[in-house]
C-alpha cells in the first residue's frame, strides 16, 4: 500500500490524465451526473414528502369523514330521495362492531353547509362565526394548538353540559382588545353566555374549522340549537395497520343496514378518505425515490464503464512504458495498483463533484420554495448515510471496473512492449 503515498505514482497518474484531458473530463462528467441526478431527485422528493407531512400536520393520517346525503334507490318501502340522518346511536354501533376504528367523533355545526353563521357578541362587539358541537376526542383526529393559559374541551364539560367554548384566533382578535386575555371571559351566542376556556391558533395547514369558529361541548351545542341525538357528520381515525379503504366500505355498509338504505346505493352516504389520499401521495413519493435511485445508479454504472474504457485506451497507449517498468523490476502488484488507483481516483473526484453540485441545487431549491407559496414543499434534503452509501457504491464500481485495464496492464510482457512503436 506504500505506492499510494508515492509521489512518482501520482505523477504518473496525473501525467496520464493530462495526455487525455478531453476524454477524462467527459468521462468524469458522465459519472458525476449520475450521483448528481440521484441526490437532486432524492432531495426534491424528500422536500415534497416533508411538504405533505407539514401540510397535514396535526391531522390523523389514517382518517376519514362520513356524512349523509339523499338516497338514490328506493328500498324497504321508502321512496327515492329520502334524506338520511345520522344519530348518536350510529357512533356507538360503529365503535362496537368495527374494531379497526381507533377514534370516532360525532360533529355538528352551524354556519357551514349552506346555513348562515350565528351571531356572537361581547359587549358592543359582534361577529358572525361558525359554531361547532364536538366531543373532546375530536382533538385526537384533528389536533388544535391552544394558546398558553387555555385548554381544549374535556369530558367534564360534556357530562355537566358546561356553557364553555374554545374560540379561534380571529374570533379573539375581533371581539377582544389586543392586550386582553379572553380566557375566563364570556361571549354571547343565541342569548346564552359561554365562558371562553381556550383560544386555538390559526393553522397554516389543513384546518376544517378555520380560525373564525367557536367549538362547544356536543351536549351544550344540542341544548342551544335543539339538535337532540342528530349528528351532522363523523370524523373517524383508524389504527395504523388497518386498511382504511376497507374500513370506509365497512362503515358505509353498516350505516346502510341501520338506516334501511339499499346496499347498492352509493349516494346515500358521502365520504372523504384522507388515509387513501395520504397513501397515494406517499406512494407517489416512493415512486419518485425509486426512479431517482434507478436513474442515478444506471448513469453511475455507465460513467464508471466509461472510466474503464478510458483506462483501457490509456494502457494501450502506454504499452511501451509499462513494459519498460516491468523490465526494470516493477512487480505485477505495483502495476495493477497504479491502474486501480487511477480508476478509484477518477471515480472519487467525479463523485465528490456530483455531491457538491447536488447540494448546491437543493440549497437553491430550498431558498426558492421558502415562504407560503401555496405548494406543499419543505426542506429538500438527502440523508448523509445515503450520500456516503452512493459514494461507496461508486468507489466499489470504480475498483471493480478498474480491474479490467489493470489486468490488461499486468499481462503486458516486456519483450512485447519493446516491440511496440
Amino acid at each position: 500500500m506504500r505506492f499510494i503515498f508515492d509521489r512518482d505514482t501520482w505523477q504518473e497518474i496525473f501525467g496520464s490524465i493530462r495526455k487525455n484531458k478531453v476524454r477524462t473530463i467527459i468521462t468524469i462528467i458522465g459519472v458525476l451526473w449520475g450521483i448528481f441526478v440521484y441526490i437532486a431527485l432524492s432531495g426534491a422528493t424528500k422536500g415534497l414528502d416533508n411538504g405533505f407531512e407539514k401540510e397535514f400536520q396535526g391531522v390523523a393520517n389514517n382518517s376519514m369523514f362520513v356524512w349523509t346525503q339523499r338516497t338514490s334507490i328506493p328500498y324497504g318501502g321508502f321512496k327515492i330521495g329520502r334524506a338520511v340522518q345520522l344519530k348518536l346511536g350510529d357512533i356507538e354501533d360503529l365503535q362496537n362492531k368495527l374494531p379497526g376504528i381507533q377514534f370516532i367523533a360525532p360533529r355538528n355545526v352551524q354556519g357551514i353547509f349552506g346555513g348562515a353563521p350565528p351571531q356572537v357578541s361581547r359587549g358592543m362587539k359582534t361577529g358572525n362565526y361558525s359554531v361547532f358541537g364536538d366531543y373532546p376526542i375530536v382533538d385526537e383526529i384533528s389536533k388544535k394548538k391552544i394558546y398558553e393559559g387555555g385548554r381544549f374541551l374535556n369530558e367534564m364539560d360534556m357530562e355537566k353540559e358546561r356553557r364553555v367554548c374554545v374560540i379561534g384566533e380571529r374570533v379573539r382578535n375581533d371581539l377582544f382588545s389586543k392586550d386582553e386575555d379572553p380566557v375566563g371571559s364570556y361571549v354571547k351566542l343565541n342569548n346564552v353566555y359561554l365562558q371562553v376556556i381556550g383560544v386555538y391558533k390559526k393553522s397554516e395547514n389543513i384546518d376544517f374549522e378555520g380560525d373564525n369558529s367557536l367549538m362547544l361541548p356536543f351536549t351544550t351545542y344540542r341544548k342551544i340549537f335543539n339538535t337532540g341525538e342528530n349528528v351532522g357528520w363523523m370524523a373517524i381515525a383508524a389504527y395504523n395497520d388497518v386498511d382504511v379503504v376497507r374500513l370506509e366500505s365497512d362503515v358505509k355498509k353498516l350505516l346502510k343496514k341501520r338506516h334501511k338504505v339499499h346496499p347498492d346505493d352509493e349516494r346515500a352516504f358521502g365520504s372523504f378518505n384522507l388515509g387513501e389520499a395520504f397513501a397515494k401521495l406517499f406512494g407517489f413519493a416512493k415512486g419518485l425515490n425509486f426512479l431517482s435511485l434507478f436513474v442515478g445508479l444506471a448513469t453511475i454504472i455507465a460513467g464508471v464503464v466509461a472510466i474503464g474504457n478510458i483506462l483501457l485506451i490509456s494502457v494501450k497507449e502506454r504499452t511501451r512504458e509499462l513494459g519498460v517498468r516491468r523490465a526494470l523490476g516493477a512487480t505485477p502488484a505495483e502495476v495493477r495498483g497504479q491502474i486501480l488507483l487511477e480508476s478509484v481516483f477518477l471515480t472519487m473526484v467525479a463523485g465528490i463533484l456530483g455531491i457538491i453540485m447536488g447540494a448546491v441545487v437543493l440549497a437553491i431549491l430550498n431558498v426558492l420554495t421558502q415562504g407560503d407559496g401555496g405548494f406543499p414543499y419543505t426542506n429538500p434534503t438527502v440523508a448523509i448515510s445515503y450520500i456516503f452509501g452512493a459514494l461507496f457504491i461508486m468507489i466499489m464500481l470504480g475498483t471493480l471496473i478498474g480491474l479490467i485495464p489493470a489486468q490488461r496492464a499486468v499481462s503486458i510482457k516486456p519483450i512485447d512492449a519493446l516491440r511496440e512503436e
